[in-house]
């Protein structure tokens, strides 16, 4: 049996004519020799009845610190919803289909509330219901404990959903339907100029999701790696063949030509960060692990961390700040607060062993007038704190520097096969 797992985020889903325009895809795949598994995520955005940020205000306008076990509870009911309503819309449409949860599902979490890692996954009744012609349409972002417990795997978890699920299925392929083309060198809402990629490796992909690109959740590309499984990100409604990843990118292999690596392939950015500094008067190793404690109990976590003997500077959601606060006040920790920053980060397999690159960047950064509050780097990328008002400013500087926008061959595009085109 072939079987292909498709993914439908909460834009794909949240209107009738999304709906339809999923169940196309659906229609497709079956028609194309395929046995579907669709993934789904809560119907909306915050404001909409459905959408998981509405969910959780329901409780946390009651009690803000609302324990994360119930947060966990309420979020999930997001996606069966979704899942359910999927279900039946494919029913009307003449396709026999059946909604499951993610414990239904077989994906047995490690009990981390908020923030959960699959362990395992026996997708029992799901290869049940394909066996009998059905399609399995699972509830995204969530599994269970082997005692029972709901969890949610963090935002964009639907993606990792997704790919577990392909991985334990053996599926060709993953689709990642959303509503943008593909991945693109930088956030085409925010820039214009920015332009799909036809194909990247999961190295790329992943540090681009980690450091902030919304597209595909960082913790599906890892597993889709470990299991050598091709993903590929398309619209949901508009043609074309979106990214294609895997392990060659750009690099020959699988019938693809080689291309050379660019130094930087894309640009990812995240909104709303405040960063923290906690200044001691003189190193206190015990007070510095305190710190990192008390976060990791709150459910806090931490980027762009640069630790001193007597000074700590790292940076959160600036959602997650009230928490945060009571947490360091609860320990006798004071901190000072940098709001309304912004991360951007420049990605690419091309700057390995290439020196230079963070001196083009800040260059490029300071002859635009903008501060550079804080940066870190990797073999792949480099990043940098901004004030977010910069934001726009900096990641089109940043993308006309390194030539992003620059078209891409006709005779480069990847000549792949999806299986619901």
């Amino acid at each position: 049996m072939r079987i292909t797992v498709q993914k439908f985020g909460g834009t794909s889903v949240a209107t009738e004519y999304k709906r339809e325009a999923a169940v196309k895809r659906v229609r497709e795949a079956r028609e194309g020799g395929c046995a579907p598994v669709v993934v789904v995520s809560a119907m909306g955005r915050a404001g909409e009845p459905y959408a998981t940020d509405t969910l959780k205000s329901l409780v946390e306008d009651i009690f803000p610190r609302v324990p994360l076990r119930e947060l966990d509870l309420v979020m999930s009911c997001g996606e069966i919803i979704s899942a359910a309503v999927m279900a039946a819309t494919l029913h009307r449409a003449g396709i026999a289909a059946r909604s499951f949860t993610g414990l239904q599902a077989g994906l047995v979490t490690d009990g981390c509330y908020g923030q959960a890692q699959v362990v395992s996954c026996d997708p029992l009744l799901l290869r049940q219901c394909l066996r009998e012609g059905e399609v399995a349409v699972v509830a995204g972002f969530q599994g269970a404990t082997p005692g029972g417990e709901i969890n949610t795997l963090g935002r964009g978890g639907s993606d990792t959903t997704a790919v577990i699920l392909g991985a334990a299925l053996g599926a060709e392929q993953v689709e990642i339907y959303t509503d943008v083309n593909g991945i693109s060198t930088a956030d085409p809402r925010l820039l214009e100029e920015a332009r799909v990629i036809p194909r990247l490796t999961y190295s790329e992909v992943c540090q681009l999701a980690h450091e902030g690109a919304k597209v595909i959740h960082p913790a599906a590309v890892e597993v889709a790696m470990k299991h050598n499984l091709n993903l590929v990100v398309r619209s949901l409604t508009e043609k074309g063949q979106g990214t294609l990843i895997n392990t060659y990118g750009a690099l020959a292999g699988a019938g693809y030509a080689a291309q050379p690596y660019n130094v930087v392939t894309g640009i990812a950015h995240a909104a709303d960060v405040a960063q923290i500094l906690i200044e001691f008067k003189q190193p206190d190793p015990d007070r510095e692990m305190l710190i990192f404690e008390c976060l990791a109990r709150a459910g806090i976590s931490i980027d762009l961390i640069s630790v001193f003997p007597t000074l700590k500077i790292f940076t959160i959601k600036e959602e997650m700040l009230p928490r945060a606060e009571a947490a360091l006040k609860e320990q006798g920790i004071d901190c000072r607060v940098e709001k309304g920053c912004a991360k951007v980060s420049v990605v690419g397999m091309g700057m390995r062993g290439i020196p230079g690159v963070m001196a083009r960047v800040v260059r490029a950064l300071n002859e635009q007038g903008i501060t550079i509050l804080q940066t870190a780097d990797s073999n792949i990328s480099i990043s940098l704190l901004i004030p977010q008002d910069d934001l726009v400013k900096a990641i089109k500087t940043l993308h006309d520097h390194f030539n992003l926008g620059a078209a891409a061959s006709p005779a480069a595009a990847p000549a792949f096969s999806a299986a619901a085109t």
